[in-house]
């Protein structure tokens, strides 16, 4: 199939004039490849991972030995994605009577996710000896977080997640609409304003 502009033209849900390299908290979410369940399951409000899902968690709090300027926060592996709050902070290349390291690279967010997404599928197709094969879906989902109480509300969502499983979107035996999901929707589109 030859490229065309038209059908193959992928439009950006990146916030367009924004450095994502910046300081900053941003609410990131990913899902699998097809939104299949490799992550474990819930049971009751609770997630159980499988030994993907543990690949998944440990490759998470391992990216700031290869990222130096990132800080993590809340997160939670879903049978079919995950949650998570990710800070950029501000690197301080030091004064004084030091020389300020040359080899620092403050990295952005798409290549954080991207190093993240690169070293659990690398971790999880060693473990199924299923080499190459993807895990993730091309993109991310990604909101600036731009005040506490939007943190909070963040944070709060991220926790009580397992607990509402039954209505998640991303459940295929759903039972119905995720009104807690709207409502913190409808409040980060109100903190952005």
């Amino acid at each position: 199939m030859s490229f065309d502009p038209e059908r193959h033209n992928r439009r950006s849900i990146r916030l367009k004039g924004y450095d994502y390299t910046q300081p900053g908290a941003y609410f990131v979410t990913i899902c699998t490849l097809n939104r299949v369940y490799l992550f474990g399951g819930i049971s009751g409000d609770e997630m159980y991972l499988n030994e993907n899902g543990k690949i998944v968690r440990e490759t998470w709090h391992e990216l700031p030995k290869h990222y130096a300027s990132i800080e993590l926060d809340a997160f939670v592996v879903m049978p079919n994605y995950m949650h998570a709050i990710i800070s950029i902070e501000a690197y301080d290349v030091g004064a004084g009577f030091k020389p300020a390291p040359t080899e620092f690279k403050q990295h952005g967010l798409s290549e954080i996710i991207r190093g993240f997404k690169t070293f659990s599928a690398r971790r999880i197709n060693q473990q199924r000896n299923t080499p190459g094969v993807s895990i993730w879906q091309r993109n991310y989902w990604e909101h600036v977080i731009r005040n506490e109480r939007t943190l909070s509300s963040v944070r709060l969502y991220i926790v009580q997640d397992p607990m509402r499983w039954e209505v998640d979107r991303y459940n295929v035996n759903a039972s119905g609409p995720n009104q807690q999901a709207k409502e913190l929707w409808q409040a980060l589109q109100a903190s952005a304003r």
